[in-house]
């Protein structure tokens, strides 16, 4: 008996946190805020119970309260676990943190319980055994957050972003809702255990399809993937413990969504493929977005668009461990990043003469890529690589790009010894690291999450199409110094900066239906958006003639190295630009073919 309550104990403790908080002083709620905290550190504790019970007592589903196989119910295996303690620890951080950011404010009672509300129904979330109540932790988690985007409601940034978030988290409750309706139609049950189960076995594979869709659109709008990145990537205007707590654990839900319903997501291949090319086209394009931000949290919040979309792409691929190990891993770094953006900024002021700076070449570029395929392949020894799908292999593979540009640093010419040396001994712990991990998730996870399948033809296509892009992207951004003051750079940077005006188009349609009657909505978004499409490309052609003036070419050109001439810019360039169309053009093309 007590084991079926204890789950729901931890977020138990945060609605009573929650209320403390608004019932607390609005201005500095000393003691209340004492009492939260260590609320929060009990709901913690009740996580870690949680985990001992399910080590000593294995998976199980608590009793379910409601009717017709329909209601609240928690679900205890190693998936909601590890959610509910990533959840319950970083909820602890971030509150403890949020008491003194926000001392003196003059909502910081309303502030803090809204905080905590939003903890509690993202725990009601990741623990949830019935579809009922994991679409009702869903609809309030992101009414919650919506209350802590309008903190300053006077803020018209808050409000835009606030807005544009509102519309994109009811489109996708709505598509939620609809999964929710056709898995109760197809298997007879809300219970998520009994329909993971009757999955597995390979039921359901009518309205397979049609299911995994609705989900995936769910997952693709809670995570900000393109073209519906926008709000995440504005909501700057909230408090900073608000934005760690979006960026570190409520943006994640739409990947938890993906791993909950992972053998539904198995009977439909199709939609594995589509979320492969959202996710990893998400992720390169938000990754090089961030290196054109100058804003701490603006870049940050293009990197969760980037890592949102690569774990998108990991459950695209059938690799659902990896992807809620890529959740774990990413939602303690982020939540970091946020809260230490300021010190990140002091550190960075506070440094007077900046060393060398190393700037590789095309035969560092070479010999860095051929020695991180080397320390992959010693690695992939040690390890051993029987049992492991390709896919696993080939993600393996995209992290070696990154290692590669790592030791590019090292290997250039300018670079002092010991960088070279840190670049080597970082690159082989980032390789172990990955190694390790990814078997030590697979080994917690079997039994829990399906095993990836072998991939088909089109799998095999969109494998080879991932590595050929991100290694492109890889080599590109590792000889980006030696063509980043061309003028064509110049203009590449204007565009990505402003992340190739995706949002604008949106920004421009949210406005036009704020003031269009509901009954010719439809209508008039589709009469105005040649207009809208027609303007931004004037404003593109505007911005493409906007070249760096001379002199400030000249100062960077100097500042660089006296050794990088116009010609060896142009070359990189050349070549980078020349690859890219191959990349997106000419292999697609001969993958399809080979295909078909």
């Amino acid at each position: 008996m007590f084991s079926d309550v204890l789950p729901f104990l931890a977020p138990l403790a945060l609605i009573v946190a929650s209320v403390l908080g608004f019932r607390g002083a609005a201005v500095r709620p000393g003691a209340v805020l004492r009492v939260i905290e260590g609320t929060t550190l009990v709901a913690l504790a009740f996580a870690v119970l949680s985990a001992f019970s399910l080590m000593t007592e294995g998976s199980a589903t608590s009793g379910l309260i409601g009717f017709w196989g329909i209601g609240i119910s928690a679900r205890l295996d190693a998936v909601s676990m590890v959610m509910l303690l990533l959840v319950s620890f970083i909820g602890w951080v971030v509150v403890r943190y949020a008491g003194t950011y926000m001392d003196g404010e003059p909502r910081q009672g309303p502030f803090t319980g809204w905080l905590c509300a939003t903890l509690a129904a993202v725990m009601m979330l990741v623990i949830a055994g019935n579809i009922l109540q994991l679409v009702l932790a869903w609809i309030a988690t992101s009414l919650f957050l919506h209350k802590l985007l309008l903190h300053y409601p006077n803020r018209v940034a808050a409000q835009r972003a606030a807005h544009k978030k509102w519309i994109t988290a009811r489109v996708g409750d709505g598509a939620l809702l609809v999964a929710a309706v056709l898995l109760f139609v197809q298997y007879g049950t809300g219970d998520i255990a009994e329909i993971l189960a009757a999955a597995r076995m390979g039921e359901g594979q009518a309205g397979a399809g049609l299911i995994a869709a609705a989900l995936a659109f769910a997952a693709i709008l809670k995570s900000a993937q393109f073209p519906m990145h926008g709000w995440l990537t504005e909501v700057m205007e909230t408090p900073t413990p608000v934005s760690a707590l979006l960026h570190a654990g409520v943006v994640n839900a739409g990947g938890f969504l993906l791993i909950r319903f992972a053998d539904v997501m198995l009977l439909a291949p199709g939609v594995l493929a589509v979320l492969v090319m959202i996710g990893g086209f998400s992720a390169l394009f938000g990754g090089l977005v961030m290196l054109t931000q100058s804003a701490v949290k603006t870049s940050l919040a293009w990197s969760t668009v980037a890592q949102m979309g690569f774990m998108i792409l990991q459950c695209g691929l059938a690799l659902f461990p990896l992807a809620l190990l890529h959740i774990v891993a990413h939602s303690l770094y982020k939540a970091h990043a946020f809260l230490a953006s300021g010190t990140a900024v002091d550190s960075v002021a506070a440094i007077r003469r900046p060393g060398p700076l190393a700037i590789p070449n095309g035969l560092a570029v070479g010999r860095a890529f051929l020695i991180a395929l080397v320390i992959y392949g010693v690695m992939a020894f040690i390890f051993g690589v029987t049992g492991k799908s390709p896919q696993a292999i080939a993600l393996g593979a995209i992290l070696i790009f990154g290692v590669a540009y790592l030791l590019a640093q090292g290997l250039a010419d300018a670079a002092p010894r010991i960088l070279t040396q840190r670049t080597a001994v970082f690159s082989i712990a980032a390789t172990v690291g990955y190694f390790a991990l990814q078997t030590g998730a697979e080994w917690m996870m079997f039994g829990t999450l399906p095993a990836t399948p072998f991939p088909g033809p089109l799998e095999w296509a969109l494998i080879v199409l991932a590595l050929f892009s991100f290694g492109l992207v890889a080599v590109a951004q590792a000889m980006f110094p030696l063509w980043a003051y061309h003028p064509a750079a110049a203009g590449m940077r204007v565009h990505l900066s402003n992340g190739l005006y995706a949002n604008a188009v949106f920004d421009r349609l949210l406005r036009g239906s704020m003031v269009l009657k509901p009954r010719v909505l439809f209508t008039a978004l589709h009469e105005a958006l040649p207009r809208e499409i027609y303007s931004l490309n004037v404003q593109v052609r505007d911005e493409m003639k906007r070249l760096l003036p001379d002199w400030l070419m000249r100062r960077a050109l100097k500042a660089i190295r006296p050794k990088v001439t116009e010609s060896k810019m142009f070359n990189g360039l050349g070549i980078s630009i020349a690859m890219i169309l191959f990349g997106m053009i000419g292999l697609p093309l001969i993958l399809l073919s080979l295909v078909v």
